[in-house]
């Protein structure tokens, strides 16, 4: 019996399965684990076969394989989901509303999680003739790091899985994309910069080197850095040039100390094809030779660091993803789109790879997160009628 999509997501959301993101972990809402096993649960309850990858404590990659023909078809979507600090709604109850369900992960990417399970339990209970084998892939840690596509994407290319023997023909990951077809996106490093000074008491700052001000210093010239030397780095036809960005900040200890420390995070994003660790170097250079030496600067390692989605070898299975959308009413529109996703890992050991959901990205990681049901429904369509006939 194919699963109800409404009450599958409705399901998952009731999961808590959230990416602590660097920050204090001990909350019971932390981690995949309790995902993957509801997933497990439903890959045996449809008799597929399934493989758990251990990737850290409380996390695993699990894929299922719903055999078929030759060609091999993964769908792929993210467990984790970000935190839930600020949401005005309670996020692991998925109330139905306006034709909305809601919740955290609802749109990213539970729904699109939900609505591949029930595409293929449909193709699970009907075996068309000619069926591609599909495999479904659930990975961990896409929120900070994709280490779970990354190390995913490895098994896979060394040939070693018990279920995915090989490297797969097509790839569709899981996003918010409107149903439309994203087909190259940006890359993105992530790393923390120090600046040292010595601490004394604010009634006689002059005894002491403040780093907040060393700081300021630092800020001013990646400003313009991001202003005149980002955007003269390279350009994309549907993403732009590259971008850089410092989103925190933080130092001292109060405000009647001097301050000797202080850090900042640098987001740096990159084009398909540009290398993250000489995109970041780039700017370490330009620092160095913009900043007198008498500036305390220090570079931690980066803590992500993920290349683009480049649209060089998934053209072909693009416009057969186009085509089914559209011929369940979606725009499936070819497009490029600015943030990160898993499909990098797939790309970079020569899988054709594209990214496809339901749902729109200005829902994801928001204070009260939806998802239309009318997009999860036509989702559950469209995955059915590309797992049904395959791709190209």
């Amino acid at each position: 019996m194919p699963l109800d999509v409404v009450e599958t997501l409705r399901s998952l959301v009731a999961i808590p399965s959230v990416n602590p993101m660097g920050r204090d972990d001990s909350g019971d809402e932390f981690y995949e684990h309790r995902m993957t096993d509801r997933l497990e649960e439903i890959f045996t309850s449809l008799g597929l076969p399934c493989e758990r990858q251990q990737i850290a404590p409380k996390r695993a990659n699990i894929v299922a394989r719903l055999d078929g023909s030759e060609q091999l078809l993964v769908f792929e979507a993210h467990q984790d989901t970000v935190p839930v600090d600020g949401m005005t709604i309670p996020p692991w109850d998925p109330a139905i509303h306006d034709g909305r369900i809601y919740g955290r992960g609802s749109c990213d990417i539970k729904g699109g999680m939900a609505a591949m399970l029930a595409a293929v339990s449909r193709l699970a209970d009907e075996r068309p003739a000619g069926m591609p084998t599909i495999v479904i892939a659930c990975s961990v840690n896409e929120e900070h790091g994709f280490s779970g596509a990354s190390d995913m994407a490895e098994l896979w290319n060394s040939g070693t899985s018990r279920v995915v023997p090989r490297k797969p023909d097509a790839i569709i990951v899981a996003e918010p994309t409107l149903l439309n077809v994203v087909v190259a996106h940006k890359g993105v490093v992530r790393w923390r910069v120090h600046t040292s000074g010595r601490a004394c008491h604010s009634s006689t700052p002059h005894l002491g080197d403040n780093a907040i001000y060393h700081m300021a210093r630092v800020l001013q010239q990646i400003e313009v850095y991001a202003r005149d030397v980002a955007p003269n780095l390279g350009s994309h036809p549907l993403l732009g040039g590259p971008t850089i960005s410092v989103g925190i900040i933080s130092g001292g200890i109060s405000v009647n100390t001097v301050a000797d420390a202080c850090v900042i995070e640098i987001d740096r994003r990159v084009l398909p094809g540009e290398d993250p660790m000489a995109a970041r170097q780039h700017l370490i250079d330009y620092l160095a030779d913009k900043l007198d030496e008498s500036v305390p600067v220090t570079h931690e390692d980066p803590f992500i660091a993920s290349g683009g989605l480049a649209d060089k070898i998934n053209g072909e299975l693009a416009t057969e993803v186009s085509k089914a959308a559209s011929a369940c009413g979606s725009p499936g529109e070819l497009i490029g789109v600015p943030y990160g996703t898993d499909a990098p890992a797939f790309d970079a050991i020569g899988c054709p790879t594209i990214v496809f959901g339901p749902g729109s990205i200005e829902q994801a990681h928001t204070k009260d997160e939806w998802l239309a049901i009318e997009q999860l429904e036509r989702a559950v369509e469209i995955y059915y009628r590309i797992g049904k006939q395959g791709v190209a």
